[in-house]
């Protein structure tokens, strides 16, 4: 016999499918005795096939009801407890020392956060000596924000920590919002992510994991720097940390700013001209920021943009210690659950992939949340609904998600508390159509590709030599049948380099062939033409293969159209270096290859999130 949610499932497909021929009322109607209680009723109660759990598979949510009258989302059911009153923690880092400056010299280095508590009847949470009952897991939230253009570490803060806060505290867990280094009431320089930020990091969650109401499991979750956080967090490693939720986070600040060695805009002045204002802010304090890392970063964002690379040549530690992925596979042995936009303009989803196959190949227990939203949060409506056409446009309002709490909760539950079955280690990913669909990995392993050689394309626009003021516009042949683009497709291009230079800089959009809409976008210093972190300075009209890689993109072309390929100097904020500004003549012979990575998905491989009451544009079958 088929189960309530596998009922409801059918016949909302067939409701989204054949929707000019069936009733939604009708559908309505019939399932109204099933629905009773509806929110957090029997919906809810059913069981999964291999494990009996309160929340349905992702592919069978459509019908549940959540609450949509904040700012973000609410799990579907409220926990026991109530919220004790905020706590105020200094925690010492012992690590930093007079070597390190700072607070290293001034004495006591220590890093603030504010914790709040579930009220659970008979547990004093000021006792030495706490029993098992009043040993809760801890949440924490990590970032420069708080008392710096947010409110202090001791209010709830919209950016999450209200989520957190609101939501898991009545389920029995302690949500902790903390400062790093130099923000907020902590003291001792502001380090940009350094290996001085990272001990700090690393004493909160020693302290979260140890603090006699802790059971000993605490996980860190984050947006953007809050979301870089957890990798340090991850590549200091710790017993204690048990999960990382990062959410448009930078497994390297590096890898943020310089992509195939081209720098963006904000690469030369990110250190002290974004953050290093925060630890300058006309106080007794001001002197701890008398430190390396702060002192360097004057000069390593300048000096980078110029050479291109990660300065190791000149001794400098600077960028390799703001790298956090390769340690924290190293290191750390906890769950991952990324959250990544795949139109982030901030944060560019190639830090969530490959990342999170490279997460997989080593062990780790990796789950992905990849959408069709901007540098946001998975429920945030104010953000979602502002996206532009090609920028995720055409996929609002299927964007919004707002199951994502109780996904969440499953998942803490699961890493934190040790209950509940395993969630699903799955990617859950959106194409540029609004259309949801689970992967076993991102990109999909199975993937086939699409090849155009350059003489298989035609020139429409401008002329093969690339200056500052140029554009070249290609058109490929236009494709058969529908056709998914999925990954990092590639484009292998012939590219010659001025006499007058040694490099160049390429940008390349790719846009839909019938209504130019955005598809993705390449970036490439020609130094770096091989491809990785390691560049090299060309000969003078040097004529090399460019092997550059597009962002990570899902887009969905229809049958009987096509791409087109627009190549210019720069875009995106991305500014060619001093030594990269003069033309570019390309080859577009059939050595010059564009690769499109693609998997064969249809409607019957997607589902629809929760209180969306239209179907997918591409999945309506006309009359």
């Amino acid at each position: 016999m088929l189960s309530v949610r596998t009922l409801m499932s059918v016949l909302a497909r067939a409701e989204r499918v054949y929707r000019p021929t069936m009733s939604a009322l009708l559908v309505t109607l019939f399932l109204t005795p099933l629905l009773s209680g509806c929110f957090g009723g029997d919906v809810f109660s059913g069981s999964n096939d291999d494990d009996s759990h309160w929340l349905p598979p992702v592919e069978e949510r459509e019908f549940l009801t959540y609450a949509n009258d904040d700012v973000f989302s609410r799990v579907s059911h409220n926990g026991s407890y109530g919220i004790d009153v905020v706590r105020s923690i200094y925690v010492s880092v012992p690590a930093i020392t007079t070597s390190d400056g700072g607070a290293g010299i001034t004495g006591g280095a220590e890093v603030h956060m504010g914790i709040w508590l579930p009220l659970i009847e008979g547990c004093n949470y000021d006792e030495i000596e706490l029993p098992d009952e009043c040993k809760v897991p801890l949440i924490a939230e990590v970032g420069p924000y708080y008392d710096d253009g947010d409110v202090d570490a001791l209010t709830p803060a919209n950016r999450l920590g209200r989520f957190l806060i609101e939501n898991f505290v009545p389920h029995g867990y302690g949500v902790a919002q903390v400062s790093v280094f130099g923000t907020g009431n902590s003291n001792h320089c502001m380090d940009l992510m350094g290996l001085d930020e990272q001990e700090g990091i690393h004493s909160a969650i020693e302290y979260l994991g140890t603090a006699p109401f802790s059971n000993g499991a605490v996980g860190v979750i984050g947006k953007s720097y809050d979301g870089s956080t957890p990798w340090e967090a991850a590549a200091m490693g710790s017993e204690h940390l048990k999960t990382i939720v990062p959410m448009s986070g930078l497994i390297g600040v590096h890898d943020l700013m310089w992509r195939n060695g081209s720098m963006e805009a904000r690469g030369a002045i990110m250190h002290n001209g974004v953050y290093g204002s925060f630890g300058l802010d006309g106080d007794s304090g001001d002197i701890e920021n008398a430190c390396e890392g702060y002192v360097e970063g004057y000069y390593a964002g300048p000096a980078a943009y110029v050479a291109g690379d990660n300065l190791a040549w000149t001794g400098s530690d600077y960028w390799q210690e703001r790298h956090f992925l390769t340690r924290a596979i190293e290191n750390y042995a906890g769950s991952v659950y990324i959250i990544h936009g795949l139109q982030d303009w901030n944060v560019d989803p190639h830090m969530a992939f490959p990342v999170h196959q490279q997460l997989q190949k080593n062990g780790f227990e990796v789950k992905g949340l990849y959408g069709q939203w901007g540098h946001d949060y998975p429920d945030r409506i104010s953000g979602h609904q502002g996206l532009s056409s090609g920028r995720g446009g055409e996929a609002f309002p299927f964007t919004l998600r707002w199951d994502w709490a109780d996904d969440l909760l499953e998942w803490f539950d699961y890493y934190l508390k040790e209950e509940g079955p395993q969630p699903r280690l799955i990617a859950e990913v959106q194409d540029n159509m609004g259309g949801w669909r689970v992967e076993e990995t991102y990109p999909p392993a199975e993937q086939d590709w699409i090849r155009f050689g350059m003489d298989e394309c035609s020139i429409i626009g401008g002329g093969e030599t690339i200056t500052s003021s140029s554009e070249l516009r290609i058109e490929c042949p236009f494709f058969e049948e529908e056709t998914r683009i999925v990954g990092t497709p590639t484009f292998h291009v012939d590219a010659t380099v001025s006499l007058f230079s040694t490099s160049g800089h390429l940008f390349v959009e790719m846009i839909q062939s019938s209504n130019e809409m955005h598809l993705g976008h390449a970036v490439m210093d020609l130094r770096f033409h091989a491809g990785g972190k390691d560049g090299e300075i060309l000969s003078p009209g040097e004529t090399v293969n460019a092997k550059m890689e597009f962002f990570g993109m899902d887009v969905l072309i229809p049958a009987g159209d096509g791409i087109q390929l627009i190549i210019t100097q720069t875009g995106e904020d991305y500014v060619p270096s001093p030594v990269s500004t003069q033309s570019v003549t390309l080859g577009l012979g059939e050595t010059s290859i564009l690769s499109l990575s693609t998997v064969s998905r249809n409607c019957d491989d997607l589902f629809m999130p929760p209180m969306m009451t239209d179907p997918y544009s591409q999945c309506i079958v006309e009359d």
